[in-house]
């Protein structure tokens, strides 16, 4: 037993000083989640073209639209994953644990968040590309604000923590990307229209809305740590979260007339 209990702290403190301090890390991992993107991306549009009779007859935009759809819920699927692991089955984030949460960080964690980085420059640059075919301008601003605040605390190492309670919110992507798909396949009066959008209306709710809250008391709960960061990395802790939660709930207030509307219609 304290063989093992050797090797692990062995195994940590290699993990410290030498796979941390590789200065390359955030970077192949931005690229990683660049050629991820595209995998995603092409996976979505071979496997669709095989098992959905209805794409081939889309659109060239609906199709683009299509599979970058496939790579979004790709992408929230992992970093959400991620997100709660971090959060919840590990101690890296713990108040149990000495020192300011405000400064912890690993490999995994820096790791995860270039992958992230590398959806959001991939994403953002399909939407300048199509523009406004992908999303208007609340889309810009979305993806600007997230890019900004994962590349900083990636690069940093300031802030994770609140970084991966605001990215749980992607657990909500899958669900309006399946709402699209539904819709666009000519399925919007199905019983799994329906399911998803309830489904959909409650994630947001919790993902979205009372995680953000949450997070707001947090900061104000361990606001003496977040004085201690970097000014603009102090700056980005309440300005992104509040920025993104004003949002949230004007797309929450649309969500709800959605289901509403759907459920009256509903025979």
């Amino acid at each position: 037993m304290a063989a093992v209990t050797a090797y692990k702290y062995q195994a940590q403190a290699l993990m410290r000083d030498y796979l941390l301090a590789d200065p390359l890390v955030p970077y192949t991992s931005v690229l990683m989640g660049i050629v991820l993107c595209k995998m995603a991306y092409d996976f979505t549009r071979i496997l669709s073209s095989f098992y959905f009779k209805g794409y081939t007859s889309l659109t060239k935009i609906q199709r683009i639209e299509w599979n970058n759809r496939g790579m979004s819920s790709a992408h929230a699927i992992f970093i959400t994953a991620v997100s709660l692991y971090l959060v919840a089955s590990t101690d890296l984030f713990s108040d149990r644990i000495k020192g300011p949460i405000t400064f912890r960080n690993s490999i995994i964690s820096t790791s995860a968040l270039g992958v992230s980085v590398g959806y959001f420059i991939t994403d953002l640059a399909m939407i300048f590309w199509l523009y406004p075919s992908l999303g208007g301008m609340e889309y810009v601003l979305h993806h600007t604000l997230s890019l900004v605040a994962i590349a900083y605390t990636m690069l940093s190492g300031e802030g994770q923590f609140y970084t991966y309670m605001v990215l749980i919110s992607e657990t909500t992507t899958p669900e309006i990307n399946l709402r699209w798909f539904l819709d666009t396949a000519g399925l919007k009066k199905s019983s799994a229209y329906l399911v998803n959008g309830i489904l959909m209306f409650v994630a947001w709710l919790v993902a979205r809305i009372f995680l953000f809250i949450y997070v707001f008391y947090h900061i104000y709960l361990h606001y003496s740590q977040i004085m201690q960061m970097h000014a603009f990395g102090y700056f980005l802790t309440f300005l992104v979260p509040s920025v993104l939660f004003v949002m949230n709930t004007m797309w929450f207030m649309k969500i709800l007339k959605g289901v509403k509307k759907t459920l009256a219609k509903w025979p």
